[in-house]
C-alpha cells in the first residue's frame, strides 16, 4: 500500500465497458511525513475519495483484489480514505 493525496480527476467519456461507471482519480504519492513526492498515478477510487483527501493506494495484482476492479484492467486502486497518520 501507498499513501497518497486525490490532486484530481480523470475525465473519459470513452473507455474500456468494464470501466463504466467507474470513477478515476489522480493521486499524488505521499511520504510517511505528508511531504508530496513527483509520482502521480491514476487510480481507480473504489471508496469515494474526494479531491485533497490522503487515501492509500495499491498496484499491480493487489489492485484487481477489490470487490469492483476483480478482473478489470486496472493498475491502481483507491482502498481507503485516510484518517490520520501518526509517525513517531
Amino acid at each position: 500500500m501507498t499513501l497518497g493525496k486525490v490532486i484530481g480527476t480523470v475525465w473519459a467519456t470513452r473507455k474500456d465497458d468494464s470501466l463504466r461507471g467507474m470513477t478515476l482519480q489522480l493521486v499524488r504519492e505521499l511520504g510517511p511525513d505528508g511531504a508530496e513526492k513527483n509520482r502521480v498515478v491514476v487510480a481507480v477510487d473504489s471508496v469515494g475519495a474526494g479531491v485533497g483527501e490522503q487515501v492509500l493506494f495499491v498496484q499491480g495484482s493487489s489492485a484487481r483484489q477489490t470487490a469492483l476492479t476483480r478482473d478489470k484492467p486496472v493498475d491502481a486502486v483507491i482502498i481507503a480514505i485516510v484518517d490520520r497518520v501518526d509517525v513517531p
